[in-house]
């Protein structure tokens, strides 16, 4: 799954670039940097690669996030709706500008359900945040037309989909604006990095002074540049962009392995009728880094997981259902406004609001759902052995409630 699998010369020899000249700021420093660019190469790449005409570094996915917010003027008081099942980064940035995170039900495809979408609306409703998660899309046909209706912002939360399309688009691209994450644990790594994506020159314009203090960056002495509005740091460092310069031209191999393992692997579930799969709006476009699939009913998903333990298969098998980071359920914090600062009232509201809201529809999904990671090292041998065991685990369970009932 993350490319960090894949590490080897090619890091070391973009990031050696930077060290034989000792320039790690992306900004400055012209003479010395001797024509090392990696922050501007990796930022032509992104173009290139994902088809989108501007693309902003930054230091990381949720700064990504933040910035692309605020490019698009998204601020206190509005309102932006996102799924309940999502990485907490996602709504972290939306209370980082003040808005308020409203979060509403996922469907089987594990993302935004759009009647949910539509039946969260109101007159504060300023953006819908797709957050397309494990490595497949959200309905963007779907969630385009609502945001096309009521005259919406649409922002996509491409962190976990680095690679994948829907309809011939890349991931990131489609939206307003769009981003990815490079931290560690993603497609492709800088180690830690992300971007925003647009199509739009303003939201390029102001992405770029947002991450750098406001700088204009319109002169070639970054110290005697403008500063047309607030901004604050999030540049990314030369040392991890070199990294992710090296990382996206491996990026056709990272999703070839993906695909081909999840395929493998997906063959030995499909043998079992009770076991069903997420819905993908658009198969082809899967980036396959996850396969994530359903069993009948909670009880027999916590069953089939305690199985997988005992056994010892369970890592690379993630039960969302009680995970601590990206889902609703466990997320105590938000739902208790626990903040080292003051959030405004609006936020505090919409946040204790949702201790008693009805996430029974994702429950639904999410108790049943188990999504196994996809790893870039197995070898055939070991896919099929991984496949053998955890088509045994399961079918042990089934088998057990067949007895029992």
């Amino acid at each position: 799954m993350p490319g960090f699998e894949l590490w080897g010369a090619e890091e070391r020899k973009e990031v050696n670039d930077v060290l034989e000249t000792g320039i790690l700021m992306r900004y400055g420093f012209d003479g010395p940097r001797k024509g090392i660019w990696k922050a501007k190469e990796l930022e032509e790449a992104i173009t290139q690669t994902f088809g989108c005409k501007y693309a902003q570094l930054t230091s990381s996915g949720t700064a990504a996030l933040t910035t692309a917010m605020a490019a698009l003027n998204i601020g206190a008081g509005d309102e932006v709706i996102m799924p309940s099942f999502t990485f907490v980064a996602s709504f972290e940035a939306v209370l980082s500008v003040g808005a308020v995170p409203v979060l509403v039900d996922v469907d089987d495809s594990l993302t935004l359900d759009p009647e949910a979408v539509r039946k969260a609306i109101t007159p504060k409703t300023k953006c819908i945040m797709p957050v397309h998660m494990c490595g497949s899309m959200a309905d963007l046909d779907a969630l385009a037309s609502i945001c096309k209706e009521h005259n919406l912002i649409l922002l996509e939360d491409a962190c976990q989909s680095i690679g994948g399309s829907y309809k011939g688009k890349s991931l990131g691209t489609i939206g307003h604006a769009g981003t990815f994450s490079f931290d560690f644990v993603k497609t492709i790594t800088c180690g830690e990095g992300g971007v925003v994506m647009t199509n739009n020159e303003e939201v390029l314009i102001k992405s770029d002074g947002y991450t750098d203090h406001g700088h204009d960056h319109k002169g070639v002495d970054r110290g005697a540049d403008l500063h047309p509005f607030i901004g604050y740091n999030f540049r990314i460092s030369e040392l991890h962009a070199a990294v992710g310069l090296a990382q996206i031209k491996k990026l056709d191999r990272i999703l070839a392995i993906q695909r081909a393992n999840n395929k493998l692997l997906r063959s030995y579930l499909e043998q079992i009728p009770e076991i069903s799969f997420r819905t993908i709006p658009d198969p082809a476009g899967d980036n396959a880094s996850f396969l994530s699939w359903f069993l009948p009913t909670e009880e027999l998903t916590r069953a089939a997981v305690a199985e997988m333990k005992a056994q010892g298969i369970l890592p690379g098998n993630f039960y969302w259902y009680d995970n601590n980071w990206h889902y609703i359920r466990k997320w105590d914090h938000l739902k208790q406004a626990t903040s080292l600062y003051n959030l405004n009232d609006a936020q505090k509201t919409a946040l204790l609001k949702l201790q008693t809201q009805d996430f029974s529809a994702s429950d639904a999904i999410m108790g049943r759902c188990i999504s196994t990671a996809i790893s870039l090292s197995w070898t055939e041998e070991q896919i099929r052995e991984k496949g053998e065991k955890m088509a045994a685990a399961i079918r042990k369970v089934l088998q057990e409630q067949t007895s029992n009932a």
